[in-house]
């Protein structure tokens, strides 16, 4: 399968998995709303598919909601297999990923060097 076609094809997964978090169809109690699918890799054989999965919630719910998905993953390959028309379906493999609550956490440490630069700025021009 091409390039094109596989991260197209991860782009819908991603799409559906989320809409299903999000509409609650995944009745596991350990899938929250707050969980975002962040990308999809597919192999070039459709034989499995990695699904990263982040969330503002700290690691431990997080590291909990992956393990819904683990658990409902079934459930959720066969409902996308109805819905996406393909010979075959990857088996989907759910990652924690850390990117949001690092990319955040840099955005924190811009933020106070910016801070302190310009208060170091100012603190020269009073003297």
């Amino acid at each position: 399968m091409s390039e094109y076609r596989l991260v197209r094809l991860g782009e819908q997964i991603r799409n559906e998995i989320s809409a299903m978090i999000l509409k609650q169809q995944i009745k596991d109690p350990r899938v929250s709303t707050f969980l975002n699918i962040n990308r999809v890799e597919v192999s070039r054989d459709l034989s499995y598919a990695k699904v990263y999965v982040s969330s503002f919630m700290d690691d431990r719910k997080t590291q909990k909601g992956v393990k819904g998905l683990e658990s409902a993953a079934g459930f959720i390959q066969s409902t996308l297999g109805k819905k996406l028309t393909i010979r075959q379906f990857p088996k989907l493999l759910f990652v924690l990923d850390h990117s949001i609550s690092e990319g955040f956490a840099m955005v924190q440490k811009l933020k106070e060097l910016e801070i302190n630069g310009v208060q170091e700025d100012s603190g020269e021009k009073e003297e």
